[in-house]
């Protein structure tokens, strides 16, 4: 009996502390797109994820490892999303799909849940290479995302196209957030989408 409480102590902490450094990760992750990478405070993820302050280092070796993961977990949940919806409709459908969920007026008013590079490309240049690093890769993968649902997927030209189609979908999004005026902002994301869509779309 004592042999097996203490094999299962162990995992039982390990568990414990696999989900606080979830629940940090998560608030983080969510943290940085509403409030930047500046607006980001330790003791404030702290204190989101319900944990003390003095708890963060037991679970990153710095601010910059945290926000590291947090530009991972944002960018990975973006990628995700978009996923979702081209899974949800015929594949001649999807980039149509993917371009009108992510230029929707309620992407434009939620970054604290949607794209993380609209809501924090222009401070990227200025983070810690790991934040960098780890913002690249699921950039890659949502230019990797829209270049899948090409007609001509795999053909010459189809991957440039889709870094023009993933540059304009974040510039139409961030412009359209960035505006004061919602007739502007409604303005701004049907442009890029009339632009974008196939005329079939």
């Amino acid at each position: 009996m004592m042999n097996i409480m203490r094999k299962r102590a162990p995992n039982a902490r390990t568990a414990a502390k696999d989900a606080s450094h979830e629940r940090i990760v998560s608030a983080a992750a969510r943290a940085i797109r509403r409030s930047g990478y500046d607006g980001t405070g330790v003791a404030d993820i702290m204190k989101e994820a319900g944990l003390t302050h003095g708890a963060f280092y037991a679970h990153f070796a710095s601010r910059e490892a945290m926000l590291a993961e947090a530009a991972d977990r944002a960018g990975a949940e973006s990628v995700a999303a978009v996923a979702h919806v081209v899974a949800g409709v015929p594949p001649e459908q999807g980039l149509a799909a993917l371009l009108r969920a992510y230029l929707s007026r309620e992407h434009v008013e939620n970054a604290e849940f949607g794209c993380p590079v609209a809501a924090l490309g222009s401070e990227m240049p200025r983070q810690a290479p790991e934040v960098r690093r780890a913002a690249t890769r699921r950039i890659k993968e949502m230019i990797d995302l829209v270049a899948r649902q090409s007609p001509d997927w795999g053909q010459p030209g189809a991957h440039e196209r889709a870094l023009a189609t993933t540059a304009t979908m974040v510039g139409a999004l961030l412009l359209a957030r960035a505006v004061d005026e919602p007739a502007l902002s409604d303005a701004l994301r049907q442009a890029a989408l009339k632009h974008l869509l196939p005329a079939k779309g």
